[in-house]
């Protein structure tokens, strides 16, 4: 008499949710870990917001639509997706790449797109809870109006946490260590602070600035969320902004899947 035998069951197959929640807890420990980077990303922007307030206060807002509170709210905003979603994850990217992260996960079944986004997810989370917290304290603390168009705001959130982590894989590829990362951040840092509306509002800009400025990688982000916190543009300004950001987002997720290193530089 024979037996049959039952063939050995393979591997259990995972889903890409599971897979992006363990990529994520694991890098959310990582950050954990690292203080110097929590303190740059939770103190940074409150210490940027008072500093702006003492500056807005010289500044003629008049026709901008915006107060002097407001304003300064609005950077911090802008302030909290640059440094917890763009600085942050530059230098993840880096010290995952030179100590081989990057290249064991890729060995297995995530995928590479997955690599890059459960990297991005702590970090994600951390600036939309940030820019929360900002909003209520401006409407508890600062006298200012809820959002009068919260979707306006929740999406120029989003848009702006998935358009920086594409610039964040875009900017690895040129920076060599975690050290210089801090200084392959800083052109967008400094051109987005002074002229995508973070800190200066476009209004009491020339108008020919103005319009350059518009066309720069934050500008549309930071247009949906101010209308979307404090009212403003309609209909096609907020087209345009929004395809502004849009069209920065398929050019940096082009650039990644085009040059981002997944080897160290050594």
């Amino acid at each position: 008499m024979t037996t049959a035998t039952t063939p050995a069951a393979g591997p259990a197959r995972t889903t890409a949710v599971s897979r992006l929640t363990s990529l994520g807890r694991a890098e959310l420990s990582l950050l954990a870990r690292n203080r110097t980077a929590i303190f740059v990303a939770l103190l940074m922007p409150a210490a940027m917001i008072m500093a702006m307030r003492s500056a807005f206060e010289k500044v003629d807002l008049d026709g901008t639509g915006l107060t002097v509170a407001g304003a300064a709210l609005m950077g911090g905003v802008g302030t909290v997706l640059i440094q917890a979603v763009y600085m942050n994850l530059v230098a993840a990217y880096v010290a995952r790449r030179e100590e081989l992260v990057l290249k064991r996960l890729r060995t297995g079944e995530v995928t590479d797109a997955e690599i890059l986004a459960g990297t991005a997810l702590p970090a994600g989370a951390l600036a939309l809870a940030q820019s929360a917290v900002i909003v209520g304290a401006g409407i508890a603390f600062f006298g200012l109006g809820a959002p009068e168009r919260p979707e306006l705001l929740v999406a120029g959130l989003l848009l702006g946490v998935v358009l920086l982590t594409a610039l964040a894989a875009v900017t690895s590829v040129i920076t060599r260590t975690v050290q210089t990362a801090q200084l392959t951040t800083l052109p967008l840092f400094l051109v987005s602070m002074m002229g995508s509306g973070l800190f200066i509002p476009l209004d009491i800009f020339p108008d020919r600035l103005a319009a350059v400025c518009e066309y720069l990688p934050l500008t549309g982000v930071m247009t949906l969320v101010r209308a979307g916190w404090f009212g403003g543009p309609e209909g096609s300004d907020l087209l345009g902004a929004a395809l502004t950001g849009l069209v920065w987002t398929a050019l940096a997720v082009f650039a990644v899947q085009r040059w981002f290193r997944w080897d160290p530089r050594r």
